[in-house]
């Protein structure tokens, strides 16, 4: 019987290691539409309204599964706001990718300093 025990725990550790090693890694960041709404906003389609929902839509699914976005994500949404005159969310979007990107902080103040209404 101690055999057939040992062979039983033996299959069942093994199965248990090939079931972990199904799941792929967890995605860094959480991408979206993100890199379509860039994409858009270069070639002038849909407007900036269009994307800044794209990006709330595609920042509330991240929060959903908790994931981060990705860099420049809130930089970029911060343009499309003063695009539309809405500075004081580009100055929180700007402030945000500053703190979650601290390597970003010269361009981030860079930014602040020259998109004034």
């Amino acid at each position: 019987m101690t055999g057939q025990r040992h062979r039983a725990l033996l299959l069942g550790c093994m199965a248990s290691l090939l079931t972990a090693c199904v799941q792929g890694p967890r995605p860094l960041y959480y991408w979206g539409g993100y890199q379509t709404a860039v994409y858009d906003h270069f070639k002038a389609e849909g407007g900036p309204e269009k994307n800044i929902a794209l990006l709330e839509k595609d920042r509330e699914a991240a929060r959903s599964k908790g994931l981060p976005l990705p860099p420049g994500y809130h930089a970029h949404l911060g343009m499309l706001y003063a695009e539309t005159g809405q500075m004081e969310r580009f100055v929180e979007e700007v402030q945000t990718e500053k703190a979650q990107f601290p390597e970003s902080g010269p361009y981030m103040d860079f930014l602040m300093r020259n998109l004034k209404p």
